[in-house]
């Protein structure tokens, strides 16, 4: 699959083909990436919303009224379940709402997310990810030269320099991952995506592991 790629100050330098790179016909690996982002958010519940039984409401347990007479019908103590500030009934208690997914499944979801950003152009080169300076601006405007018209940009590489990483934390629309750490949700949340060549080289590559 060929990618447009970019030099370090953000010129165009043609294109690169990349062999390898994840291809998938059909409907294969979408219900794996689905799969895979219901379970990056089910994993961030913290789960600890709960409610009290009856058992747990404090407050007396005698009989409100007497059994027969009243007209009231038959009334239990005011921690019944019916009752304002009683008890309640099925209601959520604290548990783990936690998700496990194999590393085939994984990858699958990964690869699918890939190839879908690179079907519809979205997944672009650069050579690598150089700054002469730590400057917020030197990086931003790079970014608009590759992307201008992207509102969330991820960039992606297999290691940054120092002043990468600090020009890089205070853009709010561009977020920054490293080729071990890419995420199939991260993929999905970008309009563009910028891999380095060396980045590009170690995601392939954890499609060709066995």
């Amino acid at each position: 699959m060929k990618f447009e790629l970019y030099n370090s100050d953000g010129s165009s330098s043609g294109e690169k083909n990349i062999d390898n790179f994840p291809v998938y016909e059909g409907d294969k690996g979408v219900d794996a990436l689905r799969q895979c982002i219901i379970a990056v958010h089910a994993n961030k519940r913290q789960g600890n919303a709960s409610t009290k039984l009856r058992s747990e409401v404090s407050g007396s347990g005698k009989k409100i009224y007497r059994q027969k007479g009243l007209g009231v019908g038959r009334a239990g103590d005011k921690k019944a379940v019916q009752r304002r500030g009683g008890g309640v009934i099925f209601g959520p208690r604290p548990r783990s709402y936690n998700q496990k997914l194999n590393k085939k499944i994984k990858r699958l979801a990964l690869g699918r997310a890939l190839f879908d950003q690179a079907s519809s152009n979205g997944i672009c080169m650069i050579q690598d990810w150089k700054l002469d300076e730590a400057k917020t601006k030197q990086f931003d405007i790079l970014i608009k030269t590759i992307a201008p018209n992207s509102k969330k940009v991820l960039v992606v590489g297999q290691s940054f320099s120092s002043e990468v990483a600090l020009a890089s934390r205070n853009l709010p629309r561009t977020k920054v991952s490293t080729a071990v750490n890419l995420a199939p949700l991260d993929i999905v949340q970008a309009d563009k995506i910028i891999i380095s060549e060396d980045g590009m080289d170690s995601v392939i590559s954890r499609f060709t592991k066995e």
